[in-house]
């Protein structure tokens, strides 16, 4: 199949998928005889692993050593589930740090009486936070 029919098959776009072959997360594809690319349902399940992996927010590194970990039949699931882990572990991380932002703002966002008066508790609360 050519580019746009694999990016259909896959989710990703063809654009994603020739950046991908350029950092080498997915082998060059074949070329046909006028030079287009050419995919089997091997690249294609491959293109849908790596679509899955981002969707579950694995960055590009820890992506490529997914992929690498998934074909290596001779692997140990130990090193797939520290992966795992410690994305689980980021991913918790990033949480709390968005929970917080939250809270923040949302008691900033009572203190603000939202009329026409120039004071805004949410400005000052922003400047007194500022490192600056």
């Amino acid at each position: 199949m050519n580019i746009g029919e694999a990016a259909k098959a896959s989710g990703l776009s063809a654009k994603m998928i020739r950046y991908y072959e350029s950092i080498g997360l997915l082998p060059q594809a074949a070329r046909s005889m006028s030079g287009y690319r050419r995919y089997g349902d091997g690249e294609v399940h491959t293109l849908r692993f790596i679509r899955h992996a981002r969707d579950l927010g694995f960055g590009l590194e820890d992506v490529t050593l997914l992929v690498s970990l998934w074909h290596d039949r001779q692997r140990a699931s130990r090193e797939v589930k520290d992966l795992a882990q410690h994305h689980i572990t980021s991913m918790e991380a990033k949480v709390a740090e968005l929970n917080a932002m939250i809270a923040t703002l949302r008691q900033l966002a009572e203190c603000c009486h939202g009329d026409e008066r120039p004071d805004c508790p949410i400005l000052e609360g922003i400047a007194r936070n500022d490192p600056a």
